[in-house]
């Protein structure tokens, strides 16, 4: 039988922030766009389009989402018409490495926690892509997790990858810079500690109540085993992992 995969989990027990940093390093990284309602802005694996919906109500701007999981895209409409933003959210199918768009077509692209999914190359593939379809002077902003400290690192993302049943590929601050500094990026960065699993950082991202909630539905016994086995490693490995948040701005 297939596992579960660690981010579909914990949607499955009600966490809604699902990114490494949570709503303060999200912030962080909109803050950096300075959004206004003319921006045109793309959002890569936009899942159930949160960010997205974010974005329309603050700013007004026009966001573009896709994802390659149909049943995410779904979702992410069923979220933008709740909350009456037709005219201003689309959410559609589309691949990172092969974006459906035109070149310098938008002023911002977004892509959290996606980046770590992807192998070395497999990251510079799909940064090529985001430099391209973003207009001179605009700017990409991603948020992955990032190695703090010296540990071996095939060590930490093969036990990373274990716990979270999907194989990732972190790096340590300075190689995440590489990444887009090499591919024609200037590049701003803001680091700190996980929220994903941390109690602190939970009761941050989702209130008391839903905090309370997800543990609730941790506790269950078919979903014992991978909670306590994910809220182990995190906590343990915390001086290990922490969030990354990068903002680069596409050279002109």
């Amino acid at each position: 039988m297939k596992k579960e995969v660690g981010h579909s989990f914990l949607a499955r027990l009600g966490k809604t922030k699902l990114r490494p940093g949570g709503i303060e390093a999200t912030q962080w990284l909109i803050d950096q766009a300075h959004l206004t309602k003319d921006s045109q802005v793309l959002e890569v694996a936009c899942n159930m389009g949160t960010t997205m919906v974010q974005l329309g109500k603050q700013y007004g701007c026009h966001v573009v989402g896709i994802d390659r999981d149909p049943k995410v895209i779904a979702k992410a409409q069923a979220n933008i018409q709740k909350n009456g933003l037709a005219d201003l959210l689309t959410a559609q199918q589309g691949n990172a490495f092969k974006l459906p768009f035109e070149d310098n077509s938008f002023d911002v692209v977004i892509n959290e926690a996606m980046l770590t999914m992807f192998a070395d190359e497999a990251k510079e593939k799909a940064v090529k892509e985001y430099h391209r379809v973003l207009k001179p002077g605009g700017v990409l902003l991603t948020h992955d997790v990032c190695i703090a400290s010296d540990i071996d690192l095939e060590e930490i993302r093969g036990r990373l990858s274990e716990t979270i049943n999907v194989h990732v590929y972190p790096l340590r601050k300075h190689e995440w810079a590489q990444v887009f500094n090499q591919n024609g990026f200037a590049l701003t960065q803001k680091s700190g500690p996980m929220s994903l699993m941390n109690l602190r950082g939970m009761i941050k991202d989702e209130g008391l109540g839903g905090t309370l909630r997800i543990i609730k539905n941790g506790l269950k016994k078919d979903s014992w085993p991978m909670f306590k086995r994910m809220y182990t490693f995190f906590n343990s490995n915390a001086e290990h992992l922490n969030y990354i948040a990068n903002c680069s701005t596409k050279e002109e």
